[in-house]
């Protein structure tokens, strides 16, 4: 056959193939019309619980409608989809559509036996694919137990046997069952490190979470083997090598060998690598932008050349290029890094580009049920039709947790109409915004009791009210307060407040009562710099009896004052609650309008937070009041200076700084400087404690109208630990303290804690 003939060939079975088939194509097509029918009549039966009229929305069906052969497969698909119904028959004939279905049971409630706790139980509901008036599908019991077992492996406990029983209540209703057997949780016996580690084990057993099984940690949860717990250790490892200049260390495996049912000995497996120093750091600018705007970085660089690497460092420099970018309003900026190893040094470059100028489309608000939408579109410092920046978005979202009325605040990033466009959803879930608040602490002179309730998402508008008391053996002090954290959708706020004190000291030879009443507001002048306003009126009565000193009877008599006051602060905190990172500057000042005695006051105080590690937040507080009087007036004891429990820990609240007799009388000057190492959700897999280490320094001094008074002159100190924890009572507060250093006629306080409960 020559070449000829084959190629003809080709083309006849070519031409072959074609015709054969468009012919299937066309006995498809004129088949499938053939078999088109229109539906007349709908006929449902087996539904008890599912109305008809639902099924027929679901399947997307509906009378006159053509039906195809293959239209009943959409219609079976669409059905199953809802998990209403365990079988599903469908017939086409004579025009009437007939629908056959079987539900699945109801679960009427889930119920679990060998959990005691409340709140695990809680929580295994509310991860589980079964709930409580859903379905009971089937397929979906053995990835439920799955889940109970993880959970439950999360806290140390590997050995959970969980058993499966449903008893029924009638036909379409049935209670689900699990019968857990935790058995003993798995303790850690023994942490071994091998492999080229290049630093001590003592060191590397700080850095990570786990530990040794030890009678004397027998409160610590953290000696409890979990692979949550091996995986966070194999991240803390690789990050505190990494933070120290070991760019290519390798945790190559963590392996636990269990000994028994109750212990197992955890192995680390390490290889260092080599320890690179920071050789250059540079900036590739886009000729679009002014490359001025970006030279201060070079002194940024500076710092850090020449030190051994750290993926922290370079985060720090990225903040504060964002920084730079947010300051200067850029818009549609991106920005990358390379880093490029040379040798045993790294070469870092920043690499700033224009992005692609993207607007936003709109904004959905979702999960908020009883919080009103305005609240958190009063937050978002990005609005429909601006640019789209993720730092703006990311700003937005921390002020809206800054709130502290939502238990979690995520965002999605969705496409829009167009490839500029883009649509932010932003997901909220609502937490118990009431709270009951009780506390005590323990000192030298007895102890000191208060309580507070408050709202802080009153009627769903985003607005505080709270009310707290204090009191001890001689004194009783109470406060109504009402904020609206923005008033006007602008950042704003206004509140209001009602205090009264009341003091009985038959010891000292006096009595007082005050009565304090005032509205301000604060507001965004600059970009972070806020300025405040507000008015207060006073009525001060103190009664004296023989007991008291000559210079406390001096004072005695009622005092009536309205005051004015003004401040400004300057923050530059990443958020307001629970800061990680930035600075808050404030001044505030107090002028008399109408007084019988005239003063002024002064407070200036600041506040810097700095990332010590990966995860230990430092910050250093500082803190300095007076008050003077105007014209050769004396201060009055209820307007004295001292220093907050939260300023001063480990002494009581007014019971520091100059004697007046038995009376502390508070100073004309107060002080107090405070440094802290917070270690937020160290834990979060296993617990919800946070724990904050402090040392303390505070003064209180000056008496104006006895100079013979002053006789204490000194600086106070203390250290302790702080924790925090979200028991399933409530949160609770616990504070130890210890002195370091003090006044002989000083009132000290070792033990604060506080319990409370939301609502």
């Amino acid at each position: 056959m020559n070449g000829l003939d084959t190629q003809l060939l080709r083309r006849l079975k070519i031409n072959l193939m074609f015709r054969t088939f468009l012919i299937i194509l066309v006995t498809f097509l004129y088949t499938s019309i053939l078999k088109a029918e229109v539906v007349s009549k709908i006929e449902i039966a087996g539904n008890s619980r599912v109305s008809d009229e639902t099924i027929k929305i679901y399947g997307n069906i509906r009378v006159n409608q053509d039906i195809l052969e293959q239209d009943i497969n959409k219609i079976l698909n669409n059905l199953y989809s809802t998990n209403f119904f365990e079988d599903v028959k469908i017939t086409l004939s004579n025009k009437i559509l007939k629908i056959t279905v079987e539900e699945y049971p109801v679960i009427n409630q889930l119920v679990i036996i060998g959990e005691t706790s409340s709140r695990i139980m809680d929580e295994i509901k509310k991860i589980l694919k079964l709930k409580e008036k859903d379905s009971f599908i089937l397929s979906n019991l053995s990835s439920d137990v799955d889940t109970i077992k993880k959970l439950y492996s999360s806290t140390g406990f590997n050995f959970v046997q969980v058993e499966t029983k449903t008893r029924e209540i009638d036909k379409k209703n049935i209670d689900l069952v699990f019968e857990i057997q935790k058995g003993e949780p798995t303790k850690i016996s023994k942490i071994i490190f091998k492999g080229d580690k290049k630093i001590r084990e003592k060191r590397l057993r700080d850095v990570i979470a786990s530990e040794e099984d030890k009678f004397w940690k027998f409160i610590s949860r953290n000696t409890k083997f979990s692979s949550n717990l091996i995986n966070l250790d194999t991240r803390l490892l690789s990050n505190y090598y990494k933070s120290i200049g070991y760019y290519d260390v390798k945790i190559n495996s963590s392996s636990a060998e269990v000994q028994n049912t109750n212990d197992v000995i955890i192995t680390y497996s390490i290889e260092a690598g080599n320890r690179y120093i920071i050789k250059k750091i540079s900036t590739n600018i886009d000729p679009v932008f002014d490359k001025n705007l970006f030279y201060v970085l070079n002194d940024e660089y500076r710092k850090v050349t020449g030190d051994y690497y750290s993926p922290f460092k370079i985060k720090k420099l990225l903040e504060k290029i964002d920084k730079l970018i947010e300051n200067n309003n850029l818009q549609f900026v991106e920005h990358n890094v390379e880093e490029t190893v040379d040798g045993d040094t790294i070469v870092v470059k920043f690499n700033i580009f224009e992005g692609k100028k993207v607007l936003v489309e709109r904004i959905n608000i979702l999960g908020n049920n009883v919080t009103n939408e305005s609240v958190i579109r009063g937050e978002l410092l990005i609005d429909e039709g601006d640019p789209f920046t993720k730092l703006g978005l990311d700003k937005s979202i921390s002020e809206i947790k800054s709130r502290n009325i939502f238990s979690s605040v995520e965002s999605k990033v969705l496409e829009g109409s167009s490839a500029d466009l883009k649509v932010i959803e932003i997901i909220v879930e609502e937490q118990p915004t009431g709270e009951i608040m009780a506390g005590a602490g323990v000192g030298t002179s007895g102890g000191t009791l208060g309580f507070t309730i408050k709202e802080n998402n009153w009627l769903g508008e985003g607005k505080n009210i709270g009310f707290d008391i204090e009191l001890d053996s001689e004194s009783l002090s109470g406060t109504v307060s009402y904020v609206d954290p923005n008033y006007d959708f602008l950042g704003n706020s206004i509140n209001y407040f009602v205090s009264s004190t009341s003091n009985d000291k038959p010891d000292q030879g006096y009595e007082n009562s005050l009565i304090n009443a005032g509205i301000g507001t604060r507001f965004e002048q600059y970009d972070d710099v806020f300025a405040s306003l507000g008015v207060s009126a006073s009525y001060d009565d103190l009664q004296t009896t023989s007991a008291a000193s000559e210079s406390l009877k001096k004072q005695s008599g009622d005092f009536k004052e309205i005051e004015g006051s003004y401040g400004f602060s300057y923050d530059r905190r990443n958020r307001s609650f629970k800061p990680t990172d930035g600075s808050l500057f404030t001044f505030n000042q107090s002028l008399p309008l109408y007084a019988d005695r005239s003063f002024i006051s002064n407070t200036i105080s600041s506040s810097f937070y700095e990332p010590i590690s990966e995860d230990v937040i430092g910050a250093a507080k500082f803190l300095f009041t007076s008050v003077n009087g105007i014209g050769g007036d004396d201060v009055r004891i209820s307007k004295r200076k001292s220093l907050s429990s939260k300023r001063l820990r480990g002494f009581e609240k007014g019971r520091v700084g100059p004697i007046d007799g038995k009376d502390h009388v508070g100073g004309n000057y107060a002080a107090a400087l405070n440094f802290e190492a917070s270690l937020p959700n160290v834990l979060p897999e296993t617990t919800k404690t946070d724990i904050n280490f402090f040392l303390d320094f505070g003064n209180i001094w000056g008496v104006d109208y006895d100079d013979k008074i002053d006789k204490n002159n000194k600086i106070r100190s203390s250290t302790g630990v702080a924790a925090e924890w979200l028991s399933p009572l409530g949160p609770m507060t616990f504070i130890f303290s210890q002195n370091l250093s003090k006044a002989s006629t000083d009132i000290t306080e070792s033990f604060n804690f506080n319990l409370g409960t939301t609502f």
